[in-house]
């Protein structure tokens, strides 16, 4: 017995062709096939990525960022920092500890700091279950999950208009600063991923393309510096941005949310 995946192009009186993962065109005796069933596509091999692989690359964006790992967690913290992403436990993986030691391992890097104990969950994820089942909550009641989009690099610039000529950079190391009259945005590269952050556009000049703009000088700065695929965070709530990244081609790898411990 053997088989064969790929694509049924023709099923005539006598046999079946099936276009094969390689390109090749296979044709099968009809007496000779024993049975069959449909399978869904194959996911886009950037859907496969770990998501710890993204939220790790998002490490390079932060100056002054103070890591210690907890098995597969990262606990994390950068005062002069505002994001929360600097300052939370990325709790993806195992920690290596029973749960309860784990959690408490959570609290104490974070009160040694001088900061309140803040995680950050996979939604759906073992660890987000484990934090529930002990009775930490959303850092904030009414705030929505947080998407995490990619896509190639490639393909995003070809829907994208040219690099603006009027964008002024700051570079620092693996980041950079982009901004053009009206709008702006950061990026960094770790590896052959750039992370998209902040892109922002002033309200008196939105509907005007800029952002797609910034977007552009960003990821032409990250291709030049070997980067291939991009990812960018925002929040499943902000249907413009949402209506744009997909439209560019972006789509949903995964969601997270911040929790914090029972008051």
């Amino acid at each position: 017995m053997t088989d064969l995946l790929g694509v049924c192009e023709e099923w005539t009186a006598d046999d079946l062709a099936v276009r094969g993962e390689d390109g090749t065109l296979v044709r099968i005796p009809l007496d000779h096939v024993v049975s069959g069933k449909p399978v869904p596509p194959r996911a886009s091999v950037l859907l496969r990525v770990p998501a710890a692989r993204l939220h790790r690359a998002g490490l390079a964006m932060w100056t002054g960022l103070e890591t210690a790992p907890l098995g597969d967690w990262l606990l994390r913290s950068a005062p002069r920092e505002p994001a929360r992403r600097a300052n939370s436990t990325l709790a993806l993986g195992d920690p290596g500890l029973p749960a309860a030691e784990a959690h408490a391992a959570v609290v104490a890097f974070h009160a040694a700091r001088g900061s309140a104990p803040l995680v950050a969950v996979e939604v759906g994820s073992p660890a987000h279950a484990g934090f529930a089942e002990a009775g930490w909550v959303r850092q904030h009641a009414d705030e929505d999950d947080s998407l995490v989009l990619v896509a190639s690099i490639a393909m995003l610039r070809r829907e994208l208009p040219p690099e603006p000529d009027d964008a002024e950079e700051v570079v620092d190391g693996p980041r950079l600063a982009l901004a053009v009259p009206g709008a702006r945005g950061r990026a960094a590269y770790d590896g052959d991923w750039l992370g998209l952050y902040a892109i922002e556009t002033d309200p008196a000049h939105r509907r005007r393309g800029l952002a797609q703009q910034v977007l552009s000088g960003l990821l032409g700065w990250g291709a030049e510096h070997g980067a291939r695929s991009a990812y960018l965070q925002t929040h499943a709530a902000n249907g413009p941005a949402m209506a744009l990244y997909e439209r560019l081609g972006l789509v949903t790898h995964h969601a997270y949310r911040y929790l914090v411990p029972p008051a």
